[in-house]
């Protein structure tokens, strides 16, 4: 079972490409529990700020979307679901797998090319060509980055003039009384919850 280190000795809070190989090693090893966790941490919560972002995309049947740092795909799928040919991208192949697998249980209902196409990719240099994608979103993959500057450079390199860049990630609520109670909730109940359901707190208190 993973140790309850604090935030402050959180081994995943590296600089540059040191940040990047370790975060990728450490969705390697929670792919597996990732959605269940994730449920579990953010109450269910975060599929209400996914259901937000799609309908900020103002997705039209046809367009052409990239999910960088995919995951498990529900970005992916919910595009898809929309009308739009969805690519869904991530350095992590467990997570990959993990995505497949949604990929291939939705396939056995529906038109397998109604689903996302997912491949392996660095966000830091992605595998397209320029304005190629008319929406491009990234849910909680920002602060990942080893260079988040060159990363929203790649993203508006491959958007099609007019097209729409959607980025989720998490802030700090500017009032204070939530501030402190957020605060302790990612110090206190985040790393209790990892180490009971996945065994790793550090990494869950890293991605939350």
């Amino acid at each position: 079972m993973g140790s309850m280190n604090k935030v402050s000795d959180n081994h995943y809070y590296q600089p540059g490409e040191l940040r990047g190989t370790r975060v990728m090693n450490l969705f390697d090893q929670i792919a597996k529990k990732y959605d269940l966790v994730n449920d579990i941490q953010s109450g269910g919560l975060h599929r209400w700020w996914k259901h937000h972002l799609i309908r900020e995309a103002s997705v039209e049947p046809g367009n052409s979307a990239l999910d960088v740092c995919c995951g498990t795909g529900d970005l992916s799928f919910a595009l898809s679901a929309k009308g739009a040919t969805v690519t869904g991208v991530d350095f992590s192949q467990a997570m990959l797998e993990e995505a497949h697998q949604k990929k291939a249980a939705a396939t056995s209902n529906s038109d397998p090319k109604s689903q996302p196409t997912f491949i392996r990719a660095d966000a830091m240099d992605l595998p397209f060509e320029d304005e190629t994608f008319d929406i491009v979103t990234m849910a909680y993959g920002l602060r990942n980055l080893s260079h988040w500057e060159r990363g929203l450079q790649e993203l508006h390199r491959i958007v099609r003039p007019g097209g729409r860049i959607l980025i989720l990630e998490f802030g700090k609520p500017p009032n204070a009384w939530w501030k402190n109670m957020y605060f302790a909730y990612l110090r206190l109940a985040v790393p209790l919850i990892g180490w009971s359901v996945a065994g790793d707190a550090a990494a869950y208190q890293y991605i939350l």
